[in-house]
Protein backbone atom coordinates (compact mmCIF):
# COMPACT_ATOMS: atom_id res chain seq x y z
CA UNK A 1 0.00 0.00 0.00
CA UNK A 2 2.79 2.39 0.88
CA UNK A 3 4.71 1.67 -2.34
CA UNK A 4 1.57 2.19 -4.42
CA UNK A 5 1.05 5.61 -2.81
CA UNK A 6 4.74 6.46 -3.32
CA UNK A 7 4.64 5.71 -7.06
CA UNK A 8 1.27 7.41 -7.51
CA UNK A 9 2.68 10.55 -5.86
CA UNK A 10 5.82 10.47 -8.08
CA UNK A 11 3.64 10.06 -11.18
CA UNK A 12 1.52 13.06 -10.15
CA UNK A 13 4.60 15.24 -9.57
CA UNK A 14 6.06 14.14 -12.92
CA UNK A 15 2.87 15.06 -14.75
CA UNK A 16 2.75 18.42 -12.93
CA UNK A 17 6.37 19.10 -13.96
CA UNK A 18 5.60 18.28 -17.60
CA UNK A 19 2.57 20.58 -17.62
CA UNK A 20 4.55 23.37 -15.97
CA UNK A 21 7.45 23.08 -18.46
CA UNK A 22 5.09 22.98 -21.44
CA UNK A 23 3.15 26.01 -20.27
CA UNK A 24 6.26 28.02 -19.41
CA UNK A 25 7.75 27.19 -22.77
CA UNK A 26 4.82 28.83 -24.61
CA UNK A 27 6.08 32.26 -25.70
CA UNK A 28 4.02 35.38 -24.88
CA UNK A 29 2.40 36.91 -27.94
CA UNK A 30 3.88 40.36 -28.54
CA UNK A 31 1.45 43.10 -29.56
CA UNK A 32 2.18 45.29 -32.56
CA UNK A 33 2.25 49.08 -32.21
CA UNK A 34 -1.26 49.25 -33.64
CA UNK A 35 -2.57 46.61 -31.26
CA UNK A 36 -0.94 48.39 -28.33
CA UNK A 37 -2.84 51.60 -29.18
CA UNK A 38 -6.12 49.67 -29.27
CA UNK A 39 -5.29 48.05 -25.93
CA UNK A 40 -4.36 51.44 -24.48
CA UNK A 41 -7.72 52.94 -25.49
CA UNK A 42 -9.58 49.89 -24.18
CA UNK A 43 -7.79 50.12 -20.82
CA UNK A 44 -8.67 53.81 -20.32
CA UNK A 45 -12.35 53.09 -20.91
CA UNK A 46 -12.17 49.98 -18.73
CA UNK A 47 -10.88 52.02 -15.80
CA UNK A 48 -12.98 55.18 -16.14
CA UNK A 49 -16.27 54.62 -17.98
CA UNK A 50 -19.37 55.52 -15.96
CA UNK A 51 -21.27 52.30 -16.75
CA UNK A 52 -19.45 49.28 -15.34
CA UNK A 53 -21.65 46.96 -17.44
CA UNK A 54 -20.24 48.68 -20.56
CA UNK A 55 -23.70 48.78 -22.15
CA UNK A 56 -24.46 45.23 -20.90
CA UNK A 57 -21.66 43.49 -22.76
CA UNK A 58 -18.45 41.62 -22.03
CA UNK A 59 -15.90 44.43 -22.40
CA UNK A 60 -12.98 41.99 -22.44
CA UNK A 61 -14.43 40.18 -25.46
CA UNK A 62 -14.84 43.54 -27.19
CA UNK A 63 -11.08 44.04 -26.72
CA UNK A 64 -10.25 40.60 -28.08
CA UNK A 65 -12.45 41.13 -31.14
CA UNK A 66 -10.75 44.48 -31.87
CA UNK A 67 -7.25 42.98 -31.55
CA UNK A 68 -8.06 40.17 -33.98
CA UNK A 69 -8.68 42.63 -36.80
CA UNK A 70 -5.90 43.12 -39.38
CA UNK A 71 -4.40 46.39 -38.18
CA UNK A 72 -1.79 47.30 -40.78
CA UNK A 73 -1.91 51.11 -40.49
CA UNK A 74 -3.05 53.85 -38.11
CA UNK A 75 -6.35 54.57 -39.88
CA UNK A 76 -7.37 50.92 -39.50
CA UNK A 77 -6.45 51.17 -35.83
CA UNK A 78 -8.56 54.31 -35.39
CA UNK A 79 -11.47 52.52 -37.07
CA UNK A 80 -11.08 49.56 -34.71
CA UNK A 81 -11.10 51.89 -31.69
CA UNK A 82 -14.14 53.75 -33.00
CA UNK A 83 -16.01 50.47 -33.50
CA UNK A 84 -15.07 49.42 -30.00
CA UNK A 85 -16.39 52.68 -28.53
CA UNK A 86 -19.52 52.58 -30.70
CA UNK A 87 -20.59 49.41 -28.90
CA UNK A 88 -21.13 51.58 -25.78
CA UNK A 89 -23.86 53.50 -27.65
CA UNK A 90 -22.66 56.73 -26.04
CA UNK A 91 -21.99 59.50 -28.59
CA UNK A 92 -20.02 61.51 -26.01
CA UNK A 93 -17.41 58.77 -25.50
CA UNK A 94 -15.33 59.04 -28.63
CA UNK A 95 -11.91 58.94 -30.23
CA UNK A 96 -10.26 62.25 -31.10
CA UNK A 97 -7.61 62.00 -33.78
CA UNK A 98 -4.54 64.18 -33.15
CA UNK A 99 -5.80 67.21 -35.10
CA UNK A 100 -9.27 66.91 -33.59
CA UNK A 101 -7.80 66.55 -30.11
CA UNK A 102 -5.68 69.68 -30.48
CA UNK A 103 -8.71 71.58 -31.79
CA UNK A 104 -10.89 70.49 -28.87
CA UNK A 105 -8.23 71.51 -26.36
CA UNK A 106 -8.13 75.03 -27.80
CA UNK A 107 -11.90 75.30 -28.19
CA UNK A 108 -12.42 76.36 -24.57
CA UNK A 109 -10.17 79.42 -24.86
CA UNK A 110 -8.79 81.73 -27.50
CA UNK A 111 -10.17 81.54 -31.02
CA UNK A 112 -10.99 79.05 -33.73
CA UNK A 113 -11.97 79.16 -37.39
CA UNK A 114 -15.08 77.59 -38.89
CA UNK A 115 -18.83 78.21 -38.95
CA UNK A 116 -19.43 78.49 -35.20
CA UNK A 117 -21.83 75.64 -34.38
CA UNK A 118 -22.19 73.59 -31.23
CA UNK A 119 -23.57 70.19 -32.26
CA UNK A 120 -24.76 66.89 -30.81
CA UNK A 121 -25.94 63.51 -32.09
CA UNK A 122 -29.53 62.41 -31.46
CA UNK A 123 -28.87 58.98 -29.96
CA UNK A 124 -32.24 57.64 -31.10
CA UNK A 125 -32.02 58.65 -34.77
CA UNK A 126 -28.33 59.36 -35.37
CA UNK A 127 -29.30 62.80 -36.68
CA UNK A 128 -26.79 65.64 -36.29
CA UNK A 129 -28.55 68.33 -34.27
CA UNK A 130 -27.61 71.93 -33.50
CA UNK A 131 -27.32 72.73 -29.81
CA UNK A 132 -26.67 76.37 -30.57
CA UNK A 133 -24.79 78.66 -32.94
CA UNK A 134 -22.11 80.84 -31.36
CA UNK A 135 -23.27 84.45 -31.16
CA UNK A 136 -22.43 86.47 -34.28
CA UNK A 137 -20.76 83.48 -35.93
CA UNK A 138 -21.24 82.68 -39.64
CA UNK A 139 -23.78 79.98 -38.70
CA UNK A 140 -25.74 82.45 -36.58
CA UNK A 141 -25.75 85.04 -39.36
CA UNK A 142 -26.86 82.37 -41.88
CA UNK A 143 -30.00 81.75 -39.83
CA UNK A 144 -29.20 78.40 -38.20
CA UNK A 145 -31.10 77.89 -34.93
CA UNK A 146 -31.01 75.56 -31.90
CA UNK A 147 -32.58 72.14 -32.59
CA UNK A 148 -32.05 72.44 -36.37
CA UNK A 149 -30.94 69.21 -38.07
CA UNK A 150 -27.76 69.27 -40.18
CA UNK A 151 -28.50 66.71 -42.90
CA UNK A 152 -25.49 67.16 -45.19
CA UNK A 153 -22.11 68.90 -45.18
CA UNK A 154 -20.90 69.72 -48.69
CA UNK A 155 -23.26 67.06 -50.00
CA UNK A 156 -22.03 64.34 -47.61
CA UNK A 157 -24.86 62.88 -45.46
CA UNK A 158 -24.21 63.33 -41.75
CA UNK A 159 -25.90 60.06 -40.77
CA UNK A 160 -23.03 57.77 -39.80
CA UNK A 161 -20.57 60.59 -39.10
CA UNK A 162 -19.22 61.01 -35.58
CA UNK A 163 -19.44 64.40 -33.88
CA UNK A 164 -15.78 65.05 -34.51
CA UNK A 165 -15.94 63.97 -38.17
CA UNK A 166 -18.84 66.38 -38.70
CA UNK A 167 -17.03 69.18 -36.87
CA UNK A 168 -13.88 68.55 -38.90
CA UNK A 169 -15.82 68.91 -42.17
CA UNK A 170 -17.23 72.25 -41.03
CA UNK A 171 -13.86 73.67 -40.00
CA UNK A 172 -11.60 75.29 -42.54
CA UNK A 173 -9.61 78.37 -43.54
CA UNK A 174 -11.08 81.83 -43.13
CA UNK A 175 -13.00 82.85 -46.25
CA UNK A 176 -13.63 79.32 -47.49
CA UNK A 177 -17.21 78.12 -48.03
CA UNK A 178 -19.12 75.12 -46.77
CA UNK A 179 -22.60 74.12 -47.94
CA UNK A 180 -24.88 72.90 -45.17
CA UNK A 181 -28.20 71.18 -45.79
CA UNK A 182 -30.36 72.20 -42.84
CA UNK A 183 -33.87 71.29 -41.72
CA UNK A 184 -35.76 73.69 -39.45
CA UNK A 185 -38.49 72.24 -37.19
CA UNK A 186 -38.99 69.13 -39.35
CA UNK A 187 -39.72 71.31 -42.39
CA UNK A 188 -38.24 71.06 -45.86
CA UNK A 189 -34.43 70.87 -46.12
CA UNK A 190 -32.70 74.14 -47.00
CA UNK A 191 -29.21 74.53 -48.45
CA UNK A 192 -27.10 77.29 -46.93
CA UNK A 193 -23.70 78.48 -48.16
CA UNK A 194 -21.74 79.54 -45.08
CA UNK A 195 -18.44 81.41 -45.26
CA UNK A 196 -15.99 80.27 -42.58
CA UNK A 197 -14.49 82.94 -40.37
CA UNK A 198 -12.57 83.45 -37.16
CA UNK A 199 -14.87 82.74 -34.22
CA UNK A 200 -14.47 85.07 -31.25
CA UNK A 201 -15.06 83.28 -27.96
CA UNK A 202 -15.68 86.21 -25.63
CA UNK A 203 -18.51 84.61 -23.67
CA UNK A 204 -20.14 87.57 -21.90
CA UNK A 205 -22.27 90.51 -22.98
CA UNK A 206 -23.68 92.76 -20.26
CA UNK A 207 -25.39 96.12 -19.82
CA UNK A 208 -27.80 97.97 -17.53
CA UNK A 209 -31.45 98.16 -18.60
CA UNK A 210 -34.07 100.59 -17.29
CA UNK A 211 -37.38 98.72 -17.13
CA UNK A 212 -40.71 100.48 -17.60
CA UNK A 213 -42.13 99.06 -14.35
CA UNK A 214 -42.02 101.30 -11.30
CA UNK A 215 -41.15 100.37 -7.76
CA UNK A 216 -43.22 101.53 -4.76
CA UNK A 217 -40.83 104.45 -4.36
CA UNK A 218 -41.65 105.64 -7.87
CA UNK A 219 -38.26 104.95 -9.45
CA UNK A 220 -37.75 102.84 -12.58
CA UNK A 221 -36.47 99.29 -12.15
CA UNK A 222 -32.77 98.94 -12.99
CA UNK A 223 -31.99 95.48 -14.38
CA UNK A 224 -28.54 94.12 -15.04
CA UNK A 225 -28.68 91.99 -18.19
CA UNK A 226 -25.91 89.40 -18.61
CA UNK A 227 -25.78 87.03 -21.56
CA UNK A 228 -23.34 84.13 -21.17
CA UNK A 229 -22.76 82.21 -24.40
CA UNK A 230 -20.20 79.59 -23.34
CA UNK A 231 -18.35 78.28 -20.28
CA UNK A 232 -14.78 78.72 -21.42
CA UNK A 233 -11.72 79.53 -19.33
CA UNK A 234 -12.65 83.23 -19.20
CA UNK A 235 -16.31 82.82 -18.24
CA UNK A 236 -16.04 83.15 -14.46
CA UNK A 237 -13.86 86.26 -14.51
CA UNK A 238 -15.99 87.93 -17.19
CA UNK A 239 -19.27 87.27 -15.35
CA UNK A 240 -17.74 88.50 -12.09
CA UNK A 241 -16.53 91.69 -13.78
CA UNK A 242 -20.00 92.23 -15.27
CA UNK A 243 -21.75 91.84 -11.91
CA UNK A 244 -19.33 94.21 -10.17
CA UNK A 245 -19.73 96.82 -12.91
CA UNK A 246 -23.53 96.57 -12.88
CA UNK A 247 -23.63 96.79 -9.08
CA UNK A 248 -21.71 100.08 -9.27
CA UNK A 249 -24.21 101.30 -11.88
CA UNK A 250 -27.07 100.67 -9.46
CA UNK A 251 -28.54 97.38 -10.70
CA UNK A 252 -31.43 96.25 -8.47
CA UNK A 253 -32.10 92.89 -10.14
CA UNK A 254 -30.60 90.68 -12.83
CA UNK A 255 -31.42 88.63 -15.91
CA UNK A 256 -28.88 85.90 -16.66
CA UNK A 257 -29.40 84.74 -20.24
CA UNK A 258 -28.22 81.15 -20.80
CA UNK A 259 -30.19 80.55 -23.96
CA UNK A 260 -28.29 78.66 -26.65
CA UNK A 261 -25.36 78.21 -24.26
CA UNK A 262 -24.09 74.68 -25.02
CA UNK A 263 -21.92 74.41 -21.90
CA UNK A 264 -18.17 73.93 -21.82
CA UNK A 265 -15.96 73.55 -18.77
CA UNK A 266 -17.65 71.93 -15.77
CA UNK A 267 -15.51 73.89 -13.32
CA UNK A 268 -16.49 77.18 -14.98
CA UNK A 269 -20.16 76.34 -14.48
CA UNK A 270 -19.54 75.64 -10.80
CA UNK A 271 -17.53 78.84 -10.29
CA UNK A 272 -20.18 80.99 -11.99
CA UNK A 273 -22.83 79.45 -9.69
CA UNK A 274 -20.70 80.51 -6.70
CA UNK A 275 -20.92 84.13 -7.89
CA UNK A 276 -24.68 84.02 -7.20
CA UNK A 277 -24.90 81.68 -4.19
CA UNK A 278 -23.76 82.22 -0.59
CA UNK A 279 -24.45 78.64 0.45
CA UNK A 280 -25.90 75.36 -0.75
CA UNK A 281 -24.97 72.48 -3.02
CA UNK A 282 -24.31 73.38 -6.65
CA UNK A 283 -24.22 69.90 -8.20
CA UNK A 284 -23.81 66.25 -7.29
CA UNK A 285 -21.67 63.92 -9.39
CA UNK A 286 -22.23 60.16 -9.41
CA UNK A 287 -19.51 57.79 -10.63
CA UNK A 288 -19.66 54.15 -11.74
CA UNK A 289 -19.61 52.89 -8.17
CA UNK A 290 -22.60 55.07 -7.36
CA UNK A 291 -20.45 57.24 -5.10
CA UNK A 292 -21.61 60.82 -4.86
CA UNK A 293 -19.37 63.82 -4.87
CA UNK A 294 -20.62 67.37 -4.52
CA UNK A 295 -19.59 70.93 -5.14
CA UNK A 296 -20.73 73.58 -2.68
CA UNK A 297 -21.09 77.34 -2.63
CA UNK A 298 -18.30 79.09 -0.74
CA UNK A 299 -20.07 82.14 0.73
CA UNK A 300 -18.71 84.58 -1.85
CA UNK A 301 -21.83 85.65 -3.75
CA UNK A 302 -21.35 89.03 -5.40
CA UNK A 303 -25.02 90.07 -5.15
CA UNK A 304 -28.25 89.00 -3.47
CA UNK A 305 -30.49 90.95 -5.82
CA UNK A 306 -33.46 89.16 -7.47
CA UNK A 307 -32.45 86.98 -10.43
CA UNK A 308 -34.23 85.48 -13.44
CA UNK A 309 -32.46 82.92 -15.64
CA UNK A 310 -33.49 82.56 -19.28
CA UNK A 311 -33.17 79.07 -20.85
CA UNK A 312 -34.18 77.32 -24.06
CA UNK A 313 -33.63 74.03 -25.92
CA UNK A 314 -30.03 75.05 -26.60
CA UNK A 315 -29.19 75.44 -22.90
CA UNK A 316 -27.03 72.38 -22.22
CA UNK A 317 -24.47 70.72 -19.96
CA UNK A 318 -22.68 73.26 -17.70
CA UNK A 319 -25.53 75.71 -18.39
CA UNK A 320 -27.97 73.17 -17.00
CA UNK A 321 -25.77 72.67 -13.94
CA UNK A 322 -25.91 76.41 -13.29
CA UNK A 323 -29.65 76.73 -13.95
CA UNK A 324 -30.38 73.66 -11.80
CA UNK A 325 -28.26 74.99 -8.92
CA UNK A 326 -29.96 78.39 -8.95
CA UNK A 327 -33.41 76.83 -9.24
CA UNK A 328 -33.06 74.17 -6.54
CA UNK A 329 -31.47 76.64 -4.11
CA UNK A 330 -34.39 79.05 -4.72
CA UNK A 331 -31.93 81.70 -5.81
CA UNK A 332 -33.51 82.36 -9.21
CA UNK A 333 -36.68 81.95 -11.22
CA UNK A 334 -36.15 79.98 -14.44
CA UNK A 335 -38.01 81.34 -17.50
CA UNK A 336 -38.21 79.96 -21.05
CA UNK A 337 -38.31 76.41 -22.45
CA UNK A 338 -37.18 72.99 -21.26
CA UNK A 339 -33.40 72.66 -21.61
CA UNK A 340 -31.41 70.25 -23.77
CA UNK A 341 -30.82 67.48 -21.21
CA UNK A 342 -27.14 66.57 -21.14
CA UNK A 343 -26.32 65.27 -17.69
CA UNK A 344 -23.10 63.40 -18.43
CA UNK A 345 -19.54 64.43 -17.60
CA UNK A 346 -16.60 63.63 -19.87
CA UNK A 347 -12.89 63.59 -19.11
CA UNK A 348 -10.16 63.83 -21.73
CA UNK A 349 -7.36 61.23 -21.82
CA UNK A 350 -4.14 61.39 -23.84
CA UNK A 351 -3.21 58.47 -26.09
CA UNK A 352 0.44 57.79 -26.82
CA UNK A 353 0.27 58.80 -30.50
CA UNK A 354 -1.09 62.31 -29.83
CA UNK A 355 -4.74 61.38 -30.20
CA UNK A 356 -7.13 61.35 -27.27
CA UNK A 357 -10.28 59.90 -25.81
CA UNK A 358 -13.29 61.75 -24.45
CA UNK A 359 -14.80 59.33 -21.95
CA UNK A 360 -18.03 59.69 -19.98
CA UNK A 361 -16.85 59.24 -16.40
CA UNK A 362 -19.83 60.37 -14.33
CA UNK A 363 -23.31 61.79 -14.42
CA UNK A 364 -24.52 64.79 -12.52
CA UNK A 365 -27.64 65.55 -10.53
CA UNK A 366 -29.07 68.90 -9.47
CA UNK A 367 -29.11 69.78 -5.74
CA UNK A 368 -32.61 68.23 -5.55
CA UNK A 369 -31.12 64.97 -6.93
CA UNK A 370 -32.80 65.38 -10.32
CA UNK A 371 -31.06 63.48 -13.11
CA UNK A 372 -31.64 65.71 -16.11
CA UNK A 373 -29.96 63.55 -18.78
CA UNK A 374 -32.31 63.37 -21.78
CA UNK A 375 -34.96 65.12 -19.65
CA UNK A 376 -33.68 68.67 -19.27
CA UNK A 377 -34.70 71.25 -16.70
CA UNK A 378 -38.30 72.41 -16.71
CA UNK A 379 -38.58 76.19 -16.27
CA UNK A 380 -40.62 77.73 -13.45
CA UNK A 381 -42.34 79.90 -16.04
CA UNK A 382 -42.71 78.39 -19.52
CA UNK A 383 -42.57 80.91 -22.36
CA UNK A 384 -42.13 79.76 -25.95
CA UNK A 385 -40.30 81.87 -28.49
CA UNK A 386 -40.44 81.98 -32.26
CA UNK A 387 -36.97 82.05 -33.85
CA UNK A 388 -35.50 85.55 -33.79
CA UNK A 389 -32.17 86.97 -34.82
CA UNK A 390 -29.39 87.06 -32.25
CA UNK A 391 -29.50 90.85 -32.47
CA UNK A 392 -33.11 90.77 -31.21
CA UNK A 393 -32.28 88.91 -28.01
CA UNK A 394 -32.91 91.06 -24.97
CA UNK A 395 -35.22 93.45 -26.85
CA UNK A 396 -38.98 94.01 -26.96
CA UNK A 397 -39.13 91.45 -29.81
CA UNK A 398 -37.94 88.80 -27.34
CA UNK A 399 -40.99 87.37 -25.52
CA UNK A 400 -38.92 85.44 -23.00
CA UNK A 401 -36.89 88.50 -22.11
CA UNK A 402 -40.05 90.59 -21.76
CA UNK A 403 -41.54 87.95 -19.43
CA UNK A 404 -38.38 88.14 -17.27
CA UNK A 405 -38.55 91.95 -17.12
CA UNK A 406 -42.21 91.85 -16.11
CA UNK A 407 -41.46 89.29 -13.41
CA UNK A 408 -38.60 91.36 -11.97
CA UNK A 409 -40.64 94.57 -12.09
CA UNK A 410 -43.36 92.85 -10.09
CA UNK A 411 -40.80 91.53 -7.57
CA UNK A 412 -39.35 95.04 -7.24
CA UNK A 413 -42.80 96.49 -6.55
CA UNK A 414 -43.44 93.89 -3.88
CA UNK A 415 -40.01 94.49 -2.33
CA UNK A 416 -40.56 98.25 -2.39
CA UNK A 417 -43.99 97.96 -0.80
CA UNK A 418 -42.53 95.83 1.98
Amino acid sequence: MGKRFFWARRLFLLLLLIVTVCCSATPAIALTDEQRLVAEAWRLVDRAYVDDSFNHQNWWLVRQKALKQPLTDREQTYTAIQQMLASLEDPFTRLLKPEQYRSLQTNTSGELTGVGLQIALDSATGTLKVIAPIANSPADKAGIHPADAILKIDGVPTIGLSLDEAAERMRGPIGSRVRLTVRHDDGEPTELDVVRDRIALNPVYADLRIASGKTASGSATKIGYIRLSQFNANATAEVANAIKRLEKQGAESYILDLRSNPGGLLQAGIEVARLWLDQGTIVYTVNRQGIEGSFEATGQALTKDPLVVLVNQGTASASEILAGALKDNHRATIVGERTFGKGLIQSLFDLSDGSGLAVTVAKYETPAHIDINKQGIKPDVTVSLDPIAMTQLGTTADRQYEAAVELLATQSMVAGAA
